[in-house]
């Protein structure tokens, strides 16, 4: 019989026969067994586990759908942001695209990494001393889903990395389905009666999410690494090219087509070839991702906004189809802006079936002459997003109806303001529309509002769904017994709720005015209209000819904070929380100087501050007069240091600014030291 050293001698002996012949298998394209050996070294393994429970190993091979089904996906925020790429969609897009690199280089070539745009699901692979401890989803680049149980059933991830093992690798891929493993999938769903898929990227997306393991281990789920994001103790070498082979050399598996091409010439040959091919594939594609390969120089390029200056996606052409607009309905969104959709015939177009198609707003119906009863063009822009191309006026029926902004919101009956000169149209009734609900109360209670600890957004839809909060209002009428019913909140977390609301009641005008949610009045205007009226009553009772005179106020945020005040419902919102115990302290209108402490500075804030956050402090030095910018230069007067501010600093030294830690910042802002 063999000993207990012998059998874990062989277990360990399998788990890498199986991982090496995984590696040969989706990374290498290389299998050196047939799947029959593949299976029975499997069965081996599962055999002397099951045999000797001693043996359990979260990492092996067979513990790759070993997860309890989930209730819900928690939320991630990860390390570095997952960005979005700027879509280009002609040749011109992409001439342009790589003038502007060299331009901002000054170089005359430029050498680019090159891949097909995998229509799948974004993701991200955190590896610790080289074992996959984390998995999530891109949600909306800061902010995604834990689903790593699901993402260790797709057979071409590895649980562990090959060879070196960095302490932290973060690798970011694009989950997908084969079109052969969708057909199947399909035939499957359709044999027991279930819903079938339009398409592979629904298939593979609704696979990731499904709450138990098991689910997404039968769908054959597969994956591409595109990039990293965190890294740690990983000597990454200088291009991105490099990093997708030497990431490939850790086992993650990269899309056999990347190739490195020369300047814009090649990038267009590149996706003539792989356009010419797309039908080939074995998974769907929607377009051709080029980065520029040096790293250096992808720094050098920066970011704009939320997208990087070195990359672009160059979609193919999207396909259309021609439908009748039966009606266009609005939808009140959870910032209160009207949206028309147009509801179509139905239309198969892009591989799904479309239905509604936004009409984003009415300078948008206006521009494309949309009626009720019109025959349009339809298509699937980027193979995604369904858009109205154009109508075809010959078509169109004597019957048809103008598009007409409604002057009450749909939801709620309150008055629907447009702003001259502005394409959004939105309901006034910020406090008590049904469909701005969940953002208005969630808003209302974030840290820079009324900062109620707890209460997230799961809790928030819970008691709207109970019906036992309608308003911010009825926040402060919650006991500890109603929240301790809702779900997952025991009586403990409950008290500290009620709790945390109590507390909140104690708060300033600026956080009260923010809180309230009307449109344009961030923390910089509600802490100037604070200032300048001193409490709430005269700021309601204010005309809009005098809400103008705050500084930084124009015409259009002063008609939208008095068209706030005029909605009635609103009023008796804030009248509610009043008498709910909600007050703050009054601000002395004689000690509001004409000019802020620090007018004429110009300001930086760097680190982390104890009293503040970075942008309560931008908005407290703006409100006292200062220009705050990003980064310090010659102009710069002021720095304010908190814990850690880096470069900023000792650049700050180097000119010679002067620098002010978080208490003298303090000081200076009421006007105690001089600026």
């Amino acid at each position: 019989m063999a000993t207990s050293r012998e059998v874990a001698r062989r277990a360990r002996e399998l788990r890498e026969l199986i991982e090496n012949h995984n590696y040969r298998y989706y990374v290498l394209d290389d299998p050196t067994i047939a799947d029959a050996q593949f299976d029975a070294l499997m069965r081996e393994l599962q055999q002397l586990e099951s045999m000797h429970p001693e043996l359990a190993d979260a990492d092996s091979p067979t513990q790759r759908v070993g997860g309890q089904a989930a209730r819900e996906f928690r939320e991630v925020v990860h390390a570095v942001p997952m960005l979005s790429l700027d879509n280009a969609f002609s040749e011109q897009d992409i001439v342009d695209f790589d003038r502007r690199a060299r331009e901002r280089l000054d170089v005359e070539r430029v050498a680019y990494s090159a891949e097909p745009k995998i229509d799948g699901l974004a993701i991200t692979l955190r590896y610790e001393r080289g074992r996959l401890v984390q998995a999530a989803t891109r949600g909306d680049g800061s902010r995604g889903e834990d689903v790593t149980v699901n993402v260790r059933a797709i057979r071409s991830v590895p649980l562990q990395l090959r060879g070196g093992k960095p302490p932290v690798l973060e690798a970011r891929g694009e989950v997908f389905m084969t079109r052969n493993s969708f057909e199947a999938l399909n035939l499957r769903q359709a044999g027991r009666g279930d819903k079938t898929f339009a398409n592979p990227r629904n298939a593979a997306a609704g696979s990731l999410r499904q709450l138990d393991p098991a689910i997404t281990a039968e769908r054959s789920l597969d994956l591409f690494v595109y990039g990293v994001g965190a890294i740690e103790g990983w000597a990454a070498p200088q291009r991105h090219s490099e990093i997708l082979a030497a990431l490939r050399q850790l086992g993650l598996r990269t899309c056999p087509e990347i190739a490195v091409v020369d300047g814009v010439d090649g990038c267009l040959e590149y996706y003539d070839r792989i356009g010419k091919r797309r039908d080939a594939l074995a998974y769907d594609i929607d377009g051709v991702v080029y980065k520029v390969d040096r790293l250096d120089w992808q720094r050098d390029l920066g970011f704009v906004a939320r997208a990087p200056r070195w990359a672009v996606a160059h979609k193919f052409p999207a396909q259309e189809a021609t439908t009748v607009v039966n009606e266009v309905q609005f939808y009140v969104g959870r910032t209160g802006a009207l949206t028309p959709v147009a509801h179509v015939a139905p239309v198969f177009v892009g591989g799904v079936t479309v239905s509604n198609i936004t009409l984003h707003n009415m300078d948008e119906v206006a521009r494309k002459d949309v009626h009720i009863g019109d025959s349009v063009i339809v298509r699937r822009a980027g193979d995604v997003i369904p858009e109205i191309v154009r109508v075809i006026p010959a078509q169109r029926p004597a019957n048809a109806r103008v598009v007409r902004l409604p002057a009450r919101c749909p939801v709620c009956s309150s008055h629907v303001d447009r702003t001259a000169g502005e394409a959004v149209a939105r309901c006034s009734g910020g406090l008590v529309c049904a469909a701005q609900r969940l953002g208005a109360i969630r808003h209302f209670a974030s840290r820079r509002a009324m900062d109620v600890d707890g209460l997230g957004e799961r809790v928030v839809e819970q008691l709207i769904e109970s019906g036992r909060v309608t308003t911010p209002a009825d926040l402060y009428t919650l006991t500890v017994t109603e929240v301790a019913e809702l779900d997952r909140m025991g009586p403990k977390s409950a008290a500290n709720l009620v709790a945390a609301l109590e507390h909140s009641k104690q708060t300033t005008l600026p956080r009260f005015l923010y809180a309230l949610g009307i449109r344009d009045v961030g923390e910089s205007t509600a802490l100037a209209l604070a200032g300048h009226f001193g409490d709430l009553d005269p700021l309601q009772a204010a005309t809009r000819e005098e809400i103008q005179q705050v500084r930084d106020v124009g015409p259009v945020v002063a008609a939208h904070v008095r068209e706030f005040f005029d909605e009635e419902r609103n009023r008796r919102v804030i009248e509610n929380l009043r008498a709910a115990g909600v007050g703050w302290p009054v601000i002395e209108r004689a000690t509001v100087a004409s000019a802020g402490p620090l007018t004429g500075q110009v300001v930086v804030i760097s680190g982390t501050l104890a009293k503040m956050s970075r942008e309560e402090a931008r908005a407290a030095a703006r409100a006292a007069g200062a220009t705050v910018t990003d980064s310090v230069s010659k102009k710069t007067t002021l720095l304010v240091v908190g814990a850690e501010a880096g470069s900023k600093l000792r650049k700050a030294q180097d000119l010679g600014i002067r620098i002010a830690d978080e208490d003298e910042f303090l000081r200076l802002l009421a006007g105690k030291g001089p600026a």
